[in-house]
């Protein structure tokens, strides 16, 4: 990668957060400043990782059990990094993912109940040393989580139906909060915890103060590791 490489920020959270509401204005206030933005997502971004979030978010794979799943996330996963994220870092773009790695950990790994190891080996082979310089998670109680996307959804189209992980138990999604939590308290270096209940304005300055931080020293130098660091 030598010195042609960019920032890499993943967004991360429950269902409602409002990820792609706050990395559309981080996109806007970066590219005010005149960087080079891209905005991706996952599962997608890419047009192989796209037909993946189809059958994903369909729940047309549910019936092939939990395991399968995650195999088919780190197979869009790997896609989208090689096809998208980085030839991005490459041309010192600064990427913007809603929802990475941590996703799969939190849905697949701690509500799916899949062995760690096994989570950990697929992300190592997905992501192949590609892994966010910053995680932005954006932290609010699943109830008022869920309700904003029923609320979304709703205003979006005719006759909206929740997704595979939309119309999961509000207890599962509850310990999803609490799963993200504990991965920013495991890696605070790479972690930042937003609340998410506060005014959109708000929110979006801390963000962008987040990612200015981590502009400045390095001028967005971003990490290829070897392997995912826990």
């Amino acid at each position: 990668m030598a010195n042609k490489t960019g920032l890499f920020i993943s967004f991360e959270g429950g269902e409602g957060a409002g990820k792609s509401t706050q990395i559309r204005l981080l996109a806007d206030a970066l590219r005010k400043q005149g960087r080079d933005v891209l905005v991706t997502r996952e599962p997608g971004g890419s047009p192989g990782a796209e037909a993946v979030r189809h059958v994903l978010l369909s729940g047309a794979a549910e019936a092939f059990g939990t395991r399968m799943e995650a195999i088919l996330f780190a197979a869009a996963r790997n896609d989208h990094v090689e096809e998208i994220i980085r030839p991005a870092l490459r041309q010192s773009k600064i990427v913007l993912c809603d929802r990475f790695m941590d996703s799969s950990r939190v849905y697949q790994g701690v509500t799916g109940n899949l062995e760690a190891d096994f989570i950990e080996a697929l992300q190592r082979i997905a992501v192949d040393g590609v892994v966010p310089d910053c995680t932005i998670i954006l932290d609010l109680p699943a109830t008022i989580g869920l309700e904003r996307a029923r609320r979304r959804s709703a205003a979006t189209e005719i006759s909206a139906e929740p997704d595979r992980f939309e119309k999961e138990e509000m207890q599962t999604h509850e310990k999803r909060r609490e799963a993200f939590l504990d991965i920013a308290a495991g890696d605070p270096g790479r972690c930042h915890v937003v609340d998410a209940l506060r005014a959109q304005d708000e929110i979006s300055a801390e963000i962008l103060a987040i990612a200015s931080g981590r502009l400045q020293p390095a001028k967005g130098r971003a990490k290829f590791r070897p392997e995912i660091v826990r």
